[in-house]
């Protein structure tokens, strides 16, 4: 399946921004299941500086400053991918435990650069009550897609989307307690979930598309940013997992990059100085093509 994909982020403010230097995490990411076809990333008004980087964790990233007054700034990334089916989709991969045994020796070059997604990171914390949570879905010899499985599940039972109850800064401690929030929410709590019995986990931001069946609603998250985790599973790598929505990744789930949580690959940040009452806008199309 082909997609393009615009996103498109407009900043406003009333006075004038006098300085500001910004990143931008729009540029899809090549891996076995995503070719990317083509970017461009258009930015107005022209910056004063800018360049593209890769970051610690493979991504791309483009640099931008301005050191002239604006008091609007537009970013419009435009990405056409492809995406390819899962090849192991219906594969349950090595029983947890030997995942758990893998990553804890490092007897592989994989588990070894998967192990530092094993540890805290400022919005992924671990606790005996998350591992409590997370712990009846190990039954002993269960393969880790299974256990995948029945945590998904869980999850979706136990959890509500509510885009009214959380914010960005919201502690994953509050989400597990009202068992509310939205995708950046549930991705990061199951992060922790996941982290809290000793497995590896990531951050994955990116878009997600879907058509709904006839008299179905459409998933959640489709035609917005969007954001799901990767677990490490052994012999079957990084599988990515969306609570959000109760399912595997597919063809449907575009990846822009991945980190240890949302403050590694916020689509755009930054600092700047001047401005007030700032409005924010962000949509995103996603469709196919070919």
């Amino acid at each position: 399946m082909k997609y393009r994909i615009l996103h498109t982020t407009e900043y406003a403010s009333i006075d004038p921004i006098s300085v500001g230097h910004n990143e931008a995490w729009l540029t899809p990411r090549n891996t076995a299941r995503q070719i990317v076809l083509s970017h461009w990333i258009d930015i107005q008004p022209k910056p004063s500086a800018s360049s593209t980087l890769t970051d610690y964790f493979g991504n791309t990233v483009t640099q931008f400053i301005f050191n002239q007054g604006y008091e609007s700034l537009k970013i419009s990334a435009v990405n056409e991918v492809e995406l390819l089916e899962p090849a192991l989709e219906h594969a349950d991969g090595p029983a947890w435990e030997t995942v758990l045994a893998e990553l804890q020796s490092h007897r592989t070059p994989p588990a070894l650069q998967a192990y530092e997604f094993t540890f805290d990171s400022p919005r992924c914390r671990t606790s005996t009550e998350f591992a409590d949570f997370a712990r009846p879905a190990c039954i002993p010899g269960r393969p880790i897609r299974q256990v995948l499985t029945e945590l998904l599940q869980t999850f979706h039972d136990e959890f509500q989307y509510d885009p009214t109850a959380t914010t960005v800064f919201t502690p994953v401690e509050q989400v597990f307690r009202s068992r509310r929030g939205v995708c950046q929410d549930f991705s990061h709590l199951m992060i922790s979930m996941f982290r809290s019995l000793g497995f590896a986990a990531r951050y994955v931001s990116g878009y997600l598309r879907t058509i709904p069946a006839p008299g179905k609603p459409s998933l959640l998250g489709a035609d917005a940013s969007h954001a799901w985790l990767s677990v490490y599973g052994g012999s079957l790598g990084w599988i990515d997992i969306d609570p959000t929505n109760n399912l595997f990744s597919s063809s449907n789930h575009v990846t822009i990059a991945w980190g240890r949580d949302y403050a590694d690959v916020a689509p755009v940040k930054g600092v700047y100085v001047g401005g007030s009452s700032p409005q924010l806008k962000v949509s995103v199309d996603v469709r196919p093509v070919g």
